[in-house]
């Protein structure tokens, strides 16, 4: 087994965005088969670009750079929030499950708010 980890992995946001990921990649999956290529296609594609962006973002040489991807992981966070909104309105989500959900995209909102900041100091 390798033990090698990249610079990504070992940040806690993009850690938390996994886990926000996978348990999207969870709750979607009970999602009725009609949303396959609709709601569920998108929200799984913009809870995963968070952790994309801020993996591909470390591989960025200046901090201008990394800050970017930062942005742009904020803003698939936020996007994946509104869809999570819209799959409660629709009762594909119970309460608890949306709860959960946009407590980590609040959780992870706040520590890409300071990501972000410490980059541009940078």
């Amino acid at each position: 087994m390798n033990t090698y980890t990249f610079g990504f992995e070992k940040l806690s946001v993009w850690q938390k965005s996994r886990i926000y990921a996978a348990g999207i990649y969870k709750v979607t999956q009970d999602f009725p088969k009609s949303e396959m290529y609709g709601l569920t296609s998108q929200l799984r594609r913009s809870a995963i670009s968070v952790s994309s962006n801020l993996a591909e973002g470390t591989a960025r040489k200046t901090s201008k750079d990394q800050a970017h991807f930062t942005t742009v992981a904020y803003s698939s966070l936020m996007e994946s929030v509104n869809q999570l909104i819209l799959s409660f309105d629709l009762e594909y989500l119970d309460n608890a499950t949306y709860q959960n959900l946009r407590a980590q995209a609040v959780e992870i909102s706040r520590m890409l708010t300071a990501l972000k900041k410490a980059q541009i100091r940078s």
